[in-house]
């Protein structure tokens, strides 16, 4: 007997989308749109996995062919039970494992034998007494033997709107509502508080990816940038198990113009503890995400509300045009929480023409001023009227980026209702997005919310969710408009590589050499081990100069008191070098003393996942307490390197500070770039690069301070 389907659709073919596999199939495809299921575990006891995931396949839609498989039931709910998969008549395209660890490997050994061609695990696969090599490795090798992709394990499933397509072990009072936004999670819990409880959020797909055995976050991404409805991914991300394929679907995502919000968590810096260089211990494991991030265009968030928020404003679809956001208010004083707000968030608000200024002079009540942001609230008289001609004003200036208005939307206010209606005439009068957002976020509209998102108007909850949101709307439009160039070409490339020691900190003269060849200019130096040799050196490179230690050994060497600055003379210069050959050892470094600019710092940290990631930092002797950084991956060219300058907090300062010249601008970006062509050319030998500090003037950048630790 050929399985049942589910009776929903009984007598028929599964409907189109409902899990067919085409010939140009996804390889996924058996796992996400299966055409046909065994439940492994199926149970005839509510609130256990292996019950509800029948009932959430019913209620999700599903329109194949589904097996309840336990040698206990001759029937579960309305299907047909096997007493094991092999007993199935067909290789069913995805089985479903609701089984306890201690039955798992047999399960998914037993689900292989039968030609399953993938699989979903919801176990957690840990054994208290698992010796030898660990379940969780043993299914992993079942599965890349036969193939077969693995949701899980330890997920909660999936939700496939577009099969209708639901493969989850716990009920929830979710109803089938396709939209664009797809939803991979590490994290389980993430799975349900977002896909069980907004209906806003509108999903075409929705992962619990688990322990990710075979499968990873990567493959997912894949599949979803192959749907015509995907219009925004979400990550919640743990780790990356696949940085090839993680850095190629951003990529894919990127060029198809699909944008990536990431929650990424594990922020501390837990490899400090091992960098020799300050800019290992201040990077620590994130920057590499950070920098992979700004190249691949992905907007990163901090909490599950920001998320919402952002792909809430993404999924409507419209993009944000030049300029900054317009919005509407209610109450002043809720407009000046806002602008308080915008202002902590970076948020920039448009500067609206005349022409706007005048219009909205011509409807509001008499007291109200024409600026953006507005108060439109006045006597009440007609304000839906008011509002709509306002919001439509505003939208419509040349630097309306983006259009909001700010009110504490609830359902059965008549004036809830009015705005909403003032916004849906807004809205249908441009192209530009425009969005509801709320100052409290527990107010009561989820009527009114629901009704404004079906017609492409999200409604964001929370001040400054809300503000975030419309950040990475901008922060989107301006990566899509990037013009990045490609780096310079290297003057030797990786030849230098080959005449550098192996496991240990570089001697900074040869550091220095190592910059030189890449362009990057350093002080005019010697080497000297005497007290004659100093000052002869000193007589020829000329007054004022710098004396350090160039002892093995000592990384740190103002930290180390091994520096002496600012020496003016020969007899300054032998008291120097007495010092420093007393304390810390004769070899010692003379150079000229670079006196005008502003000290930077430039580091490398060699990421073992994603590659060589270029930080760019406000520098000296407090560089790790400033936690003014900027990271991109190695190499780029002239404007990605300006943009990590203009990140800066410290930025100001190069334009000239009480009285000093601006720094040459142009000059420290080359720089930058070439520093990190040189990193890329030496990906595979240096481990970490510390180039603090940097003092860029007005006639160019030098580089005062160099370490160079190789692998």
């Amino acid at each position: 007997m050929r399985g049942t389907a589910n009776p929903v659709n009984e007598g028929h073919q599964p409907a189109a989308g409902a899990g067919i596999v085409t010939p140009c199939a996804h390889p996924l495809t058996p796992l996400l749109s299966p055409r046909s299921i065994a439940v492994i575990g199926a149970s005839r006891r509510p609130n256990t996995p292996g019950h509800d995931v029948l009932r959430m396949l019913e209620r999700g839609g599903f329109a194949g062919c589904i097996y309840p498989v336990n040698p206990r039931y001759e029937s579960v709910l309305q299907w047909p039970c096997h007493p094991r998969i092999g007993a199935i008549p067909e290789p069913v395209d995805l089985a479903v494992l609701s089984v306890a660890n201690e039955r798992l490997e047999e399960a998914l050994r037993e689900a292989a034998a039968a030609g399953a061609r993938s699989a979903a695990i919801f176990a957690s696969g840990y054994l208290a007494e698992d010796f030898g090599r660990p379940l969780v490795e043993r299914m992993r090798e079942i599965a890349r033997a036969a193939r077969m992709p693995v949701c899980g394990g330890n997920c909660m499933g999936f939700y496939n709107e577009m099969a209708h397509v639901w493969v989850c072990g716990f009920p929830s009072p979710r109803e089938p509502r396709l939209g664009g936004i797809t939803l991979i999670s590490h994290a389980g819990s993430v799975f349900g508080a977002l896909a069980h409880n907004d209906p806003r959020l509108r999903f075409n797909l929705v992962i619990s990816s688990g322990q990710e055995l075979v499968t990873t976050m990567a493959d997912y991404m894949d599949y979803a940038l192959e749907q015509p409805d995907t219009r925004v991914i979400g990550l919640f991300l743990e780790t990356v198990r696949d940085p090839g394929g993680f850095v190629a679907a951003l990529r894919k995502a990127a060029d198809r113009g699909i944008p990536v919000v990431a929650l990424k968590v594990g922020r501390t810096a837990v490899s400090a503890a091992m960098a020799l260089s300050h800019s290992g211990a201040m990077a620590g494991d994130d920057a590499a995400y950070e920098a992979l991030f700004d190249r691949t265009g992905v907007i990163r968030v901090a909490d599950l509300d920001e998320m919402a928020c952002t792909l809430l404003l993404l999924q409507s679809g419209r993009r944000a045009t030049s300029g900054g956001l317009v919005a509407v208010h209610d109450s002043g004083g809720e407009r000046e929480m806002v602008i308080d707000l915008a202002a902590d968030h970076d948020v920039p608000f448009a500067r609206i023409g005349e022409a706007t200024a005048t219009a909205l002079r011509e409807t509001l009540d008499f007291g109200l001023e024409p600026v953006n942001p507005l108060d439109a609230w006045g006597t009440g008289e007609d304000f839906v009227a008011v509002f709509r001609r306002c919001l439509s004003a505003l939208i419509a200036d040349r630097d309306a980026a983006v259009g909001a208005f700010f009110h504490d939307l609830r359902d059965a206010s008549y004036i809830s209702l009015g705005v909403a209606q003032a916004c849906r005439d807004a809205f249908r009068e441009t192209s530009k997005p425009l969005a509801v957002i709320t100052n409290y976020s527990q107010v009561r509209h989820e009527r009114l919310a629901g009704e404004l998102v079906d017609e492409g108007i999200p409604v964001l909850d929370g001040t400054v969710a809300g503000l975030q949101a419309i950040r990475h709307l901008l922060w989107r439009r301006d990566f899509e408009r990037r013009a990045d160039d490609p780096p310079p070409q290297p003057a030797i490339g990786v030849a230098a590589a080959r005449c550098l020691p192996c496991g240990v900190p570089l001697p900074e003269i040869l550091a220095w050499s190592l910059l030189g060849d890449y362009g990057i200019a350093t002080p005019a130096h010697a080497l000297v081990g005497s007290e004659e040799a100093a000052v002869a050196a000193a007589e020829q490179i000329g007054y004022p100069v710098v004396l350090k230690t160039a002892m093995p050994g000592i990384l740190h060497k103002t930290e180390a008191a091994g520096v002496h600055l600012h020496l003016a003379s020969g007899d300054a210069v032998r008291a120097a070098y007495r010092d420093l050959a007393g304390r810390l050892g004769p070899s010692a470094l003379l150079c000229e003393m670079v006196t005008e600019g502003i000290e930077l710092a430039l580091g490398v940290i060699g990421d073992a996942q994603f590659g060589p990631v270029i930080m760019v930092a406000a520098g000296g002797t407090l560089i790790a307490h400033h936690e003014d950084a900027r990271y991109a991956l190695a190499p780029f060219g002239y404007s990605t390197a300006r943009r990590l300058i203009d990140g800066l907090r410290a930025r100001p300062l190069l334009d000239g500070w009480r009285g000093s010249k601006p720094v040459d601008i142009g000059a420290l970006a080359r720089t930058i770039a070439d520093f990190s062509v040189l990193a890329a050319d030496l990906a595979d030998t240096v481990r970490e690069i510390d180039v603090n500090p940097i003092i860029a003037g007005a006639r160019g950048t030098v580089a005062v301070d160099a370490l160079i630790v190789t692998r």
